[in-house]
């Protein structure tokens, strides 16, 4: 249905788990999506922006626009 054509989502944490599904369907639904993840180790440990390529790349081999950012958001 495309329901989000021409709007910008920005999902944090979408490097994986639900997060990504998030930002997949947005994505799906028209959305440009703005993949926000720090890619830390599930302990907390860890910083790495390749769950965020990741995520940008699949979006955009379905023929989505995404972009990657792995800046935290802890703070305004």
């Amino acid at each position: 249905m495309r329901r989000l054509e021409d709007r910008v989502a920005i999902v944090t944490g979408a490097g994986r788990g639900i997060g990504k599904a998030v930002a997949e369907l947005m994505a799906e639904e028209g959305a440009k999506v703005v993949v926000n993840d720090l890619g830390s180790n599930l302990d907390g440990s860890g910083l790495s922006k390749q769950p965020a390529d990741e995520v940008v790349e699949q979006i955009k081999e379905k023929g989505g626009e995404a972009v990657s950012n792995a800046d935290s958001v802890s703070e305004y």
